[in-house]
């Protein structure tokens, strides 16, 4: 009796450990920030911008939008470097100068993200502005044993990269004026 309750033991334990091992993508989340020498009205004034983030973000080429900065408004992102992204504007507070978005449909061979949804925010920070992009997502391929252009670390390269370039683009075009 003991041989085989310490075998069911065993067996379980196995099986978890399996099964621990085989679970799906984990859900990331990146937070960018930076510090512009101007105020946070002015730093709003480009970002609160939904239909036309070209203003500041170095790989859109043009935007198509529709609705405004309403929720639900929505905004096609037409890539300097090939291929649309569609997202929608799920919180638009311009007194607290945020809002939230989520991306629509994603495309894998330009983004490797799923389910991917961010906020941006202005506040001030000393005699200056500080923004912050945060998202979360999770890597583009959803199965278990991604290819290495779809998986957690070719997620976060990726919207590392969008974030950080766009962020500095948008030091550089306010602090310019």
């Amino acid at each position: 009796m003991m041989k085989k309750s310490l075998s069911i033991a065993v067996a379980l334990t196995v099986a978890w450990a399996g099964a621990a091992s085989a679970h799906g993508p984990s859900r990331q989340k990146l937070t960018e920030t930076i510090e512009i020498n101007a105020a946070p009205a002015a730093v709003w004034e480009v970002v609160k911008e939904f239909g036309k983030p070209e203003a500041w973000m170095p790989a859109v080429a043009s935007t198509t939008s529709q609705g405004g900065t309403a929720p639900g408004a929505t905004r096609e992102l037409t890539l300097k470097k090939g291929g649309v992204l569609k997202e929608e504007l799920k919180t638009y507070e311009a007194e607290k100068m945020s809002f939230s978005y989520k991306m629509e449909n994603p495309d894998c061979g330009i983004l490797p993200v799923n389910n991917y949804s961010s906020n941006i925010s202005v506040e001030a920070a000393g005699s200056g502005s500080k923004v912050t992009w945060n998202g979360a997502y999770y890597r583009c391929f959803l199965a278990n044993n991604p290819p290495p252009d779809q998986n957690e670390e070719a997620a976060n390269k990726a919207i590392e990269a969008v974030y950080k370039e766009s962020l500095a683009n948008l030091k550089a075009v306010i602090e310019k004026k």
